[in-house]
């Protein structure tokens, strides 16, 4: 199993037609985590593309975690699951998974992560910070609630919505040490040298 405590930059991608090369270039240059997250493709889709990159994600030496299906997480090899509030719930991800996956849950409010906090996961994510099209509808959580799920927190924290080199000192001063990703990678013109200024503005502010 892998320890996700020392591990901090996480990418959130939907399919693409580059996947493979992209996130090896992405790893290659800073990223320790990966999660395919796919809303709208089907399972068939999204399950051939999951086992090439649980494969590769292997052969870089990261976890590579799939959204929302437990039961495809299970096929094509991955290390764990993401589920949301409205998702397969944590319980029964641990049974299909088993007690060494990583399963991660999302968590936006007080609420929300006060029970998040009995469930058996790995990690729990916090946020959007900043409202985020990822997340369509919902508004920003601020730094206040991302800062006080980090300080109860028995497990890793990785927090979600608009993080970028800019915003992570910020972040880092109200105690955040797990950052996850999506458009500022996705939608880079060059995905490794933003990764690798992620990368380093991340472990500016973690020493």
């Amino acid at each position: 199993m892998f320890d996700l405590s020392e591990r901090s930059l996480y990418l959130c991608t939907p399919l693409r037609d580059d996947l493979l090369s992209f996130v090896s270039d992405v790893v290659t240059s800073g990223v320790d985590i990966v999660q395919l997250r796919e809303k709208d493709a089907d399972a068939r889709v999204i399950l051939t593309a999951a086992r090439e990159l649980a494969a590769l994600c292997a052969d870089l030496g990261v976890p590579f975690i799939l959204n929302d299906r437990p039961d495809l997480a299970l096929e094509c090899g991955a290390d764990g699951v993401h589920v949301g509030q409205d998702d397969t719930p944590v319980s029964l991800c641990r049974r299909l998974l088993g007690p060494e996956a990583i399963i991660g849950l999302s968590t936006h409010a007080d609420e929300e992560f006060d029970r998040a906090l009995g469930d058996d996961v790995t990690y729990l994510s916090a946020g959007p910070v900043e409202a985020t099209p990822t997340k369509p509808g919902r508004v920003g959580t601020g730094v206040s609630y991302v800062a006080s799920a980090v300080a109860r927190s028995r497990v890793p924290v990785f927090v979600t919505g608009g993080v970028t080199p800019e915003n992570v000192p910020t972040l880092a001063a109200h105690g955040v040490r797990h950052f996850v990703v999506v458009r500022y990678l996705t939608q880079a013109s060059r995905p490794s040298e933003a990764a690798r200024a992620l990368r380093h503005a991340i472990d500016e502010a973690r020493s």
